[in-house]
């Protein structure tokens, strides 16, 4: 049985605009090999309107997250801990019956693939009208016609006729579009949207950012977004959260990050990305080593291993004690102010011009 409790010391939401808070989640799977950390701690905002990104390595913990927000984890092996309020209603402690309601109607997902997401037995419109029907208790003619509406608006051509058509009839880039409308179909409040161009060629994926970006401004929809991408996120979001090993380790706005980073993942992440304007024969710098297991994450500072920086701190911070985020624009990191702006203009600042 799934574990849920209540964190009673969890900081409140920072302010009135904080559409959904999240605050200390932990969750925890049981596996034949022990218990895996997936999200250890995990804080953040999110405001309504806005777009929160999420980037780091696989298995940082950021489709675990959203997962977790949607109530979609497998209540068998999982163990919830925390606080998520979501517009004031409590999704932790929420029983599944209340967040069957919460689902589709209030908070959606766009899913990495939609191959896997849209069942290969139903027409895509019947996926997209049954949810609506079930939480608006729309007829099937009045669901059809918001089905048809919705591919429309998302750009698929001849809504009425593709209306009947299975997923594999589409192409990927239209049933991506599918599963935008099918996310929208009950205007939600919180949309997660979770990696949803990584399989796309670079024309549809422009389109389909510009595509949320459109749709946000039209329902004011908050999203999250998750991705690997830094180049995609600079484009999306307003803040950004970046996280190693089921935690976060730097948040701010996506300028502040992205231009002025604080935390030598951070760094990493942006040396190890290829830039349209730079040398061609250029080498990349990786990150060395790889993200650390999450049976048996290290002590301390959860990315020391793979730091090239650690030994700037003195005595066994890094190995010993593990960083906190503060609120706001913040890295947890043992590297003083004045020591991260060092290296980042010294170092790190070249390789990104």
């Amino acid at each position: 049985m799934t574990t849920l409790t209540k964190t009673s010391d969890a900081p409140a939401p920072t302010g009135p605009e904080s559409f959904l808070s999240v605050r200390d989640l932990k969750v925890q799977f049981s596996t034949e090999d022990g218990i895996v950390k997936a999200v250890d701690g995990l804080s953040f905002d999110v405001e309504r309107g806005k777009t929160l990104g999420i980037v780091g390595e696989s298995g940082s913990g950021k489709s675990v997250t959203n997962l977790t927000i949607l109530g979609l984890h497998n209540p068998r092996t999982t163990t919830v801990d925390g606080e998520i309020v979501l517009d004031g209603k409590e999704l932790v402690t929420a029983t599944e019956k209340e967040l069957e309601k919460l689902r589709g109607n209030n908070m959606a997902m766009i899913f990495q693939d939609p191959l896997t997401a849209l069942s290969p037995y139903y027409t895509v419109g019947r996926q997209l009208s049954e949810p609506f029907m079930k939480h608006n208790g729309a007829s099937k003619k009045e669901a059809k016609d918001r089905a048809v509406q919705m591919l429309e608006k998302v750009g698929i051509p001849q809504p009425e006729m593709r209306f009947d058509d299975y997923p594999h009839q589409f192409s990927g880039g239209m049933r991506q579009r599918a599963m935008i409308a099918m996310a929208l179909m009950c205007d939600p409040d919180l949309l997660i949207a979770d990696e949803p161009t990584t399989a796309l060629d670079v024309t549809v994926q422009a389109q389909i950012l510009d595509l949320l970006k459109d749709l946000q401004q039209e329902f004011g929809t908050a999203i999250i977004f998750i991705t690997h991408d830094l180049g995609v996120i600079s484009n999306m979001a307003d803040d950004l959260l970046v996280m190693y090993a089921g935690r976060a380790v730097e948040r701010g706005s996506v300028r502040d990050v992205l231009r002025s980073p604080m935390h030598p993942y951070s760094w990493g992440l942006l040396s190890s990305m290829p830039r349209l304007d730079g040398n061609i024969h250029e080498e990349l710098t990786p990150i060395p080593g790889t993200p650390p297991s999450l049976l048996n994450p290290p002590s301390g500072c959860p990315f020391h291993p793979r730091c090239a920086f650690k030994d700037e701190v003195e005595g066994s911070r890094c190995t010993d004690e593990r960083p906190s985020l503060a609120e706001g624009r913040a890295a947890a990191c043992h590297l003083t102010a004045e020591q991260k702006q060092t290296i980042f203009i010294d170092q790190i600042q070249p390789r990104l011009r």
